[in-house]
């Protein structure tokens, strides 16, 4: 019940934040009843099922997931089989969704909890976030929705539907401010009912006081108490610093194709898409004279140019803008031991074996239409 709320919760400093009144939770948890998406990851809301979407959707829209999450599961329905995977594989089933790193560390976590639990994922929140990759948020998440404790979740959709909830003016981005929403949140939890309060929450913000455009006020459930929708200042909160603008660096992209392959290079064990494959590359815009001579130097030596359109990809400090040459031609075996490319891919190699970013997709999908299909295509290393 609402009114057997932690009272000691509720004299925690929330700030600029306030708790949830037992009537806007009941009006919540309602609306979610009647409007809450059917997702994968409700319906069978186990300790690893919650923690696996809860990484992938970090950063990325739920629509996008859904796919990714069921073909991840069946291949690693489990902690044991994710802590055994090779990182290759690993590397392919997370291909399209972004923040590779997330990945790595859903993998190193697996390992501690088959050390240390068992291959079951701890109750314990303390113990959840001293895991790779798991912060207050994840540890939140699983704890209330998987193991039903009375612990906040705070992201990004519950702090802007709790600033503006309370008329909070507090700068979301600071980790003063994000402490005083968790507190405000945890004094809001219902006895008993914090899987499901966890989950409206996200859900009211997923879906109703959105991260991009304005709110829909009138589908909401807190409309007759939201400060910031009865002052009109729904698009002055929450308040954030003003981010920075993005650094964009000009990129030249080559595909280069040997035959029925193209050659891929392997990226740098550390830094941005660290252990990726990509498609071989140089900074700025090239010219063809300047893309074929760039080839050349690695050891490439084209037959045939064909200019490719332009792409952009965007990251979050960062923007590639990238022109593009496609290249006929073959590996001067005077440059075979040169480790600037790594391998020769196939198509079903692109498709099965390597993963590539997503920042290389507008390319992918040339290299997919100029590559034949083979069913029992090898991969081949130099030589």
């Amino acid at each position: 019940m609402c009114s057997e709320r932690n009272k000691q919760d509720g004299r925690a400093d929330t700030g600029g934040f306030r708790p949830l009144s037992c009537k806007e939770v009941e009006k919540m948890l309602s609306w979610y009843r009647e409007n809450g998406r059917t997702l994968p990851w409700r319906t069978d809301p186990r300790p690893y099922h919650v923690w696996l979407s809860e990484v992938m959707l970090q950063q990325t829209r739920v629509e996008a997931v859904l796919r990714y999450y069921e073909r991840f599961l069946k291949e690693l329905p489990d902690v044991r089989s994710l802590a055994g995977v090779p990182d290759e594989k690993l590397m392919k089933l997370w291909e399209g969704l972004g923040y590779y790193s997330r990945a790595r560390q859903l993998k190193k976590a697996a390992g501690v909890i088959c050390g240390t639990y068992g291959g079951e994922l701890p109750a314990d929140p303390e113990k959840l976030r001293k895991l790779p990759g798991i912060g207050p948020y994840t540890a939140g998440a699983v704890s209330s929705i998987a193991f039903g404790l009375p612990e906040p979740a705070v992201d990004g959709n519950v702090l802007r539907v709790t600033a503006r909830l309370s008329g909070c003016k507090e700068d979301i981005s600071e980790e003063t401010a994000k402490r005083h929403c968790e507190n405000a949140v945890r004094a809001s939890i219902p006895k008993g009912n914090a899987a499901e309060f966890t989950q409206a929450m996200m859900e009211v913000g997923a879906l109703v006081c959105v991260p991009n455009g304005s709110p829909k006020c009138g589908e909401c459930p807190f409309r007759e108490t939201c400060e910031a929708n009865l002052k009109n200042m729904t698009e002055e909160l929450p308040a954030r610093k003003k981010l920075k603008q993005r650094r964009i660096e000009e990129k030249t992209v080559l595909l280069l194709l040997d035959g029925d392959r193209v050659w891929l290079r392997k990226r740098p064990a550390k830094g941005l898409l660290a252990g990726l494959y990509e498609l071989p590359n140089a900074p700025g815009r090239l010219t063809q004279e300047e893309a074929v001579s760039a080839a050349r130097t690695h050891g490439f030596q084209p037959l045939r140019t064909e200019k490719l359109q332009e792409a952009k990809h965007i990251f979050t400090h960062l923007e590639w803008h990238m022109t593009g040459w496609l290249m006929y031609g073959y590996a001067d075996p005077s440059f075979r031991d040169e480790p600037y490319f790594s391998v020769r891919a196939g198509r079903e190699d692109l498709e099965n074996a390597y993963a590539l970013p997503s920042a290389f997709s507008a390319y992918l999908r040339v290299l997919k239409e100029k590559l034949p299909p083979s069913e029992h295509t090898e991969s081949a290393g130099k030589g």
